[in-house]
């Protein structure tokens, strides 16, 4: 995380350097604006599943750690000019897709299974899927020119969790989203946007209802995104 924030004050740096080069004029970029978004989202899910020794439940679980997966997104925004070479963009987005991370489960006897019935195995695969994303952000933005801007963007960014299986229910995803992009605005209100960043969420967690899974049996995800986008969208 220090590396990127190094490489964030660096770039910033460089841009302040050049401002001189170029006229600029905020209001070009100042006002509502509305987008439309695809981007390349790769999570990492370091996850783990623990059975207490006391449980009488021997279960072996295979973790699958990480996906890659196109995401479509709206945006909505204000720029408030600060002077004729900053402004702050303030804005919403939401997202689509979705991602799972899985624990697999090896069929026992019922012997070994707490809460089984007598003659079934019960069914103790595990799936936390994460979607339908939603950020809230601030980007505090410099004009390089008439057409061009450069920003560094900090978002609050929440996410549903789903479940199937018996395990309850964990609480939804919250995390901070740290990125960095560039927009580039046109006489006539289209824009685009490229923009690259990563979200640390909090670590989420369930445990068995104690039906086909042990109440004693927890199970844990730590999501981690990283992301690369490209907006086109109207400024009014």
């Amino acid at each position: 995380m220090n590396k990127i924030i190094k490489m964030l004050c660096a770039a910033c740096t460089l841009a302040i350097a050049s401002f001189g080069l170029a006229k600029a004029d905020s209001s070009n970029f100042a006002g509502p604006y509305i987008g439309v978004s695809i981007s390349g989202y790769g999570m990492q899910m370091s996850g783990t599943a623990m059975t207490s020794p006391t449980a009488n439940t021997y279960e072996y679980t295979d973790v699958s750690i990480g996906q890659v997966a196109p995401v479509q997104g709206f945006e909505a925004g204000y720029a408030l000019p600060i002077g004729s070479a900053f402004l702050i963009d303030i804005g919403a987005a939401s997202f689509t897709g979705e991602a799972e991370l899985e624990f697999h489960n090896d069929d026992l006897p019922a012997a070994a299974c707490s809460g089984c019935t007598a003659d079934t195995t019960g069914h103790k695969d595990v799936t936390l899927k994460i979607d339908k994303l939603v950020t809230g952000y601030i980007a505090p933005t410099l004009v390089l020119s008439d057409t061009s801007s450069l920003y560094i963007k900090v978002a609050l960014s929440e996410a549903d969790v789903t479940v199937s299986g018996d395990i309850t229910s964990p609480a939804n995803l919250s995390g901070t989203t740290w990125a960095m992009g560039t927009r580039t605005v046109l006489d006539s209100g289209i824009f685009v946007r490229t923009e690259a960043g990563y979200t640390d969420y909090n670590e989420i967690s369930a445990a068995g209802k104690g039906n086909n899974i042990s109440s004693d049996n927890t199970y844990m995800a730590d999501p981690t995104v990283a992301f690369g986008t490209v907006s086109l969208g109207f400024r009014f």
